[in-house]
């Protein structure tokens, strides 16, 4: 099987590709079966150690899954422990095999079936993510379109990203070039940086942060690790240096304090969550409880393309901002067809090793990126040798 290279798809062809309309997957496309499912895992280590308000690590765990189909191979993958490759290997590929790849919905209504009494949220939310997102690469690549054109088409032609990273573990050296370089380098208008490992030296950290990117944007993210009255003083703190967002300042399990900490909150703070809902059902609990201001959402968790999609629709409907969490060369597609979209994650971890294993990858242009648009699919395809040494 020959992939084919950017050269073979001309940026001259893009207008044709984004016609007025989306393609339909049409009666050749519901007739083609699914030859094969593959998933790999890779475990690349960090460029430094890294933490933040609840959690440390050293390596970052990426899951690659292809699946093929008439000749074509459709790419995916979810940042998730390695044992999805288990899962996908014994449990969920016997759901698509041999099944016509054109019935995507069908495809994935019954992935989630299938894992019904393991449970939905994490693991199998992940892996079910890679394969869904893997699906839509391969009609996309078989129909030769672009992947944001069977999404409808676009609704920006480019993206806003803002820097992402400032982990907990680095000096106010490193925490200072870090946030500096994306906003004098990259072009980002904002940045976020880690909080919660130690709140009473959080305040001059973020002093730090303000020093180092002048008027951009300064954005901060607790990971769930505060208490409601804690997160409450530390927004007043941070509202001294501008802090324009506060990325789950108590567990996002926690709607009612999700709650109290956004009705309490300065108003020129918007408090954001959502990265860890899996389900329509998570994303709609948080949106009842109105317990943020932007709602956030990752297609390597909520069940790839199909997911992040319905997030979209749910934020269309209650007029709520939408922004894409992480793996930003996979949510580029989306994030560009999405109403209400935002912005997306432009995380350091992800950044790095999506640069190093997929072909394609996206790169800052003023603070933005931008699907493109002469590669079928999500434009990407992964460097398989490259990956070699990462291997598990």
């Amino acid at each position: 099987m020959t992939m084919r290279s950017a050269s073979d798809h001309p940026s001259n062809h893009a207008e044709a590709r984004l016609g007025t309309s989306p393609p339909v997957l049409s009666d050749t496309l519901d007739a083609t079966p699914i030859a094969s499912v593959h998933a790999h895992a890779y475990k690349i280590p960090t460029d430094a150690p890294e933490a933040d308000g609840t959690f440390e690590w050293n390596s970052t765990t990426l899951v690659v899954v292809e699946i093929e189909a008439g000749g074509r191979v459709g790419l995916g993958y979810t940042y998730t422990d390695a044992s999805a490759v288990a899962l996908i290997r014994d449990t969920l590929s016997d759901v698509l095999l041999h099944r016509h790849a054109g019935r995507i919905r069908a495809l994935t209504q019954q992935l989630w079936r299938r894992v019904r009494n393991i449970g939905r949220s994490g693991l199998a939310a992940t892996a079910i993510s890679a394969l869904d997102f893997a699906l839509w690469d391969l009609n996309a690549r078989l129909l030769d379109a672009p992947l944001v054109q069977l999404l409808g088409g676009m609704a920006r032609e480019r993206v806003q990203i803002y820097g992402s990273g400032g982990f907990t573990s680095y000096d106010d050296m490193r925490l200072r070039e870090q946030l500096a370089r994306w906003v004098n380098e990259d072009g980002c208008r904002a940045v976020k940086m880690k909080v919660g490992s130690h709140p009473e030296h959080d305040p001059q950290r973020v002093a730090a942060a303000r020093e180092a990117i002048g008027d951009a944007a300064l954005f901060v993210d607790a990971n769930g690790a505060l208490t409601v009255n804690g997160a409450l003083r530390c927004a007043e703190r941070f509202a001294e240096h501008g802090v324009a967002w506060f990325e789950e300042p108590v567990s996002s399990d926690d709607l009612d304090g999700m709650r109290r900490v956004r009705d309490a909150a300065p108003a020129t703070m918007d408090i954001a969550a959502g990265e860890y809902a899996y389900t329509s059902d998570d994303f709609r609990r948080l949106l009842d409880a109105q317990a943020l201001d932007v709602l956030q959402a990752d297609a390597t968790r909520c069940g790839g393309v199909t997911g992040f999609m319905q997030a979209a629709q749910l934020c269309d409907a209650w007029h709520m901002p939408l922004s894409a969490h992480c793996a930003p060369a996979l949510h580029r597609h989306l994030a560009a067809a999405a109403p209400c979209l935002r912005h997306i994650e432009w995380f350091h971890d992800h950044v790095r090793i999506e640069s190093m294993l997929f072909d394609g990858a996206p790169k800052p242009d003023h603070g933005t990126i931008a699907p493109d648009l002469s590669r079928p699919g999500c434009g990407l395809e992964f460097k398989r040798a490259d990956a070699a040494r990462f291997a598990l």
